[in-house]
């Protein structure tokens, strides 16, 4: 329901949904919580938050620097769950996704894992390295939970498998605008608009690009291509990887480039759906 009361909002005044992503943990407990409170505060509509893991391979470089710290500190799950519980304390009426990796799911335990989610009050899990079709391993619990699956849906997947990834997605359907990994080094391309058309015959929830959306003229093109809202990941965690000795600068740099990216993504576009 907050994720549907997040897009009804923006939709309605044709806007783009605005979620960034950052590492829960990084650089530390505390300062993560003041970088949370930073994006919220300066025009976050919802959050994607990642629990550090030793192989991201979905992450390019900069994020995989950011998942050191927590790990070099002994951040552990629960710890990272339980500081997004915190955060859900804090902002009960927004939307908190949670991008992970299968492993960290099976060492918890596939149904406690999930309501350790449910209990944090995370709204959507996207398991970064589980594709589509083999959703069956997490749906159940996940339901069970009351969590929605999140889903990605590469820019070269075939009909049958944007049908399935359209139908299985709950929350949002993260779309990629490229392939690889995430990253700043290698802009966003332009969504490919038939792409998107046809998750949206084949009703998919929501459209979230994501991957290499980094500056605001990112985000105008994904808007004209037609998606929903957008995340951005490694811009924000390069910052952080710049000036984590520094908080206060870290802070502020933080602020900039997110009301920048708000402000764009809260721009009237003519072609949200």
């Amino acid at each position: 329901m907050r994720y549907k009361n997040m897009f009804d909002k923006v939709s309605a005044k044709g806007h783009l949904a605005y979620i960034p992503f950052v590492i829960v943990g990084d650089p530390d407990a505390e300062l993560s919580l003041k970088i949370i409170d930073t994006l919220v505060a300066n025009g976050a509509d919802g959050l994607e938050l990642g629990l550090a893991f030793s192989d991201p391979v979905a992450d390019g470089p900069v994020i995989q620097q950011a998942t050191l710290r927590p790990l070099a500190n002994k951040f552990s799950i629960e710890a990272g769950l339980n500081l997004i519980g915190q955060v859900r304390q804090k902002y009960p009426e927004l939307p908190i996704g949670l991008l992970t990796y299968a492993n960290l799911v099976f060492a918890q335990g596939i149904d406690v894992f999930f309501g350790k989610c449910n209990a944090q009050g995370i709204d959507s899990v996207l398991v970064a390295d589980c594709p589509v079709k083999e959703s069956e391993l997490f749906e159940a619990d996940a339901k069970k939970n009351n969590t929605d699956l999140v889903f990605i849906a590469p820019p070269d997947a075939d009909d049958a498998t944007l049908k399935v990834t359209a139908e299985k997605s709950k929350g949002y359907t993260y779309v990629l605008s490229r392939k690889g990994i995430t990253g700043t080094e290698v802009a966003a391309t332009k969504a490919k608009t038939d792409f998107l058309q046809k998750l949206k015959q084949y009703q998919s929830p929501p459209l979230v690009q994501g991957f290499g959306i980094s500056e605001p003229k990112h985000v105008f093109d994904a808007a004209n291509a037609g998606v929903d809202g957008i995340i951005t990941g490694s811009a924000i965690v390069n910052l952080i990887n710049q000036h984590y000795n520094n908080p206060q600068i870290m802070l502020e740099q933080i602020a900039d480039y997110v009301s920048d990216i708000a402000q764009a993504a809260h721009t009237e576009h003519t072609c949200v759906s």
